[in-house]
């Protein structure tokens, strides 16, 4: 049981790594610049930290920027209110960013801005998206649970392996604009859920990211901690990446 539980924590928190630290905060919002190198690097461990639930970074930057523009109406590509549960908006989110994925823009209706200044990687967005990489990542999932798994109710983990990416979003997105306190009136239902952030890493301090688009640190109040920032400073400390705005 131990072993499985370092592996289900471990593949959480680094898949939700990869998701708020590349795709969204470098990949939709460039909060901070990366040589090629660095920006090749985290696309595979991206890859390999989100396996089978692999998200394109081009497709994620732009299915994101369309939330921040038209968030919580009906043009908002994940917005809970316009959604009967959390199951029907993560598939109406996937199927918009199936299509997004195929760069069907104008079927999409979606506006050029959205499309600049994305991170590309042909190969391993195409690798990371096919049948067979995620078939792979999920038979590894299983494999390693049929080794370790000491009771048939630990299996009942392995869902969230194989869709951990979209998980992540999900909750994101049903209770950072559902559940919570807001600081800020930005003309939407962002909330800032503080009690279960900590296992969202920052990203449920939707209000004040609605608020302040571009800042690195999504914590804003002297009760609240963003967990991933520390690590987008230590980044910045070592010349990893460069940050391009001021932080508090």
């Amino acid at each position: 049981m131990i072993a499985i539980i370092i592996f289900f924590l471990a593949h959480w928190y680094l898949s939700l790594f990869s998701q708020t630290f590349f795709l969204h905060r470098y990949g939709a919002h460039k909060m901070f610049v990366m040589t090629k190198f660095w920006e090749r690097f985290f696309f595979i461990f991206t890859w390999l930290t989100q396996g089978s639930s692999f998200l394109s970074p081009r497709a994620y930057a732009i299915l994101h920027r369309m939330h921040h523009e038209y968030s919580d109406t009906e043009r908002d590509p994940h917005s809970p209110h316009f959604s009967n549960n959390i199951f029907s908006m993560m598939f109406k989110t996937w199927k918009i960013f199936t299509n997004i994925n195929k760069q069907e823009y104008q079927k999409l209706n979606i506006d050029e801005k959205f499309r600049k200044d994305l991170p590309e990687w042909n190969f391993v967005d195409t690798v990371g998206s096919s049948w067979t990489s995620r078939i792979i990542w999920g038979t590894a999932y299983g494999l390693f649970y049929i080794y370790f798994a000491d009771h048939w109710t630990l299996f009942l983990l392995l869902p969230i392996h194989f869709f951990m990416g979209p998980v992540h979003g999900a909750i994101v997105n049903w209770c950072g604009h559902k559940l919570g306190y807001a600081n800020y009136d930005n003309n939407d239902k962002s909330k800032n859920s503080l009690v279960i952030d900590i296992l969202l890493g920052g990203e449920l301090y939707q209000n004040n990211h609605h608020k302040y688009a571009n800042r690195p640190n999504f914590a804003t109040k002297w009760f609240e901690f963003d967990i991933t920032y520390p690590i987008i400073k230590l980044l910045s400390w070592v010349r990893i990446i460069r940050l391009n705005t001021v932080t508090a």
